[in-house]
């Protein structure tokens, strides 16, 4: 069991306040599933007798399947920031498919799941009954490990070429900086407009200028994380923007806070 080190925020704000509540590992999946699964990841927390602690979640462009005692469920792809409240003692299980990596094992479009939620049962029959009453009763995140690989490997679906892609075009958006626009994604990947917006319909859930707008800011709360006294006339040119009112009112809309007030924070 690999555990992903560094670890990279991926859209927890302000991270490095948060593990002063939890603690987050990250698991990278087997070599059968790489494609599918991006990694699994297991957070626990003690705060008894403490007062509950709030984390905030910008959105990203991967279904989540989460297992927790009360509350399993498998979760698509958010269109706006999030907050998950934790209290007392406990932990979550949760595997992260590729942006693409969930389509495979239902085969309708992922947009239909967007800022929506399945029951594992409905994705995974009788077999998931099983599986979440194993679950909620383990603590050991090598164990959990096995179990959901032996679930997805049960059902593996077929390879599907499109998918490799679809990770491929939002790698290189997230990886990229100077990609602000996705007519430059279209001549990078030498596919019409039309084509691509069905592709991320499908296989993503949400738009293509969505998931890069996404990452921009993703990229920036994550700057502004790393330095005491950020530039933000420079990081809003670094994402490509023309003017700083134009930023800061994208910032806020998946933010929650304007770029000063989340600096000041």
């Amino acid at each position: 069991m690999q555990s992903i080190n560094p670890k990279p925020s991926m859209g927890i704000l302000q991270l490095s306040e948060g593990e002063k509540k939890f603690q987050l590992t990250r698991y990278a999946p087997s070599e059968q599933l790489r494609h599918l699964v991006k990694h699994y990841w297991f957070i626990s927390w003690a705060l008894e007798g403490q007062a509950p602690y709030s984390q905030d979640v910008v959105p990203n462009p991967c279904v989540n399947m989460v297992i927790e005692e009360h509350q399993s469920g498998i979760y698509g792809a958010a269109s706006r920031r999030y907050t998950k409240q934790i209290e007392g003692n406990g932990h979550v299980f949760g595997v992260k498919f590729q942006p693409g990596g969930f389509y495979p094992f239902i085969h309708s479009p992922l947009a239909e799941l967007t800022d929506q939620s399945l029951t594992l049962a409905a994705v995974f029959g009788d077999e998931a009954i099983k599986y979440v009453h194993q679950m909620v009763n383990e603590h050991e995140p090598a164990r959990m490990i096995a179990l959901t690989e032996a679930l997805l490997l049960k059902q593996l679906p077929e390879e599907d070429p499109s998918v490799n892609l679809i990770n491929e075009i939002i790698n290189r958006i997230n990886e990229d900086r100077s990609l602000t626009k996705v007519e430059q994604l279209c001549g990078i990947f030498d596919m019409n407009i039309r084509k691509l917006q069905r592709l991320f319909n499908q296989y993503v859930g949400i738009s293509p200028k969505w998931v890069i707008k996404l990452y921009r800011l993703q990229n920036a709360a994550e700057t502004m994380d790393m330095a005491s006294q950020p530039d933000l006339l420079k990081l809003t040119a670094d994402l490509g923007y023309y003017d700083q009112s134009h930023f800061i009112k994208d910032f806020k809309s998946i933010i929650g806070k304007t770029p000063e007030e989340y600096a000041k924070a």
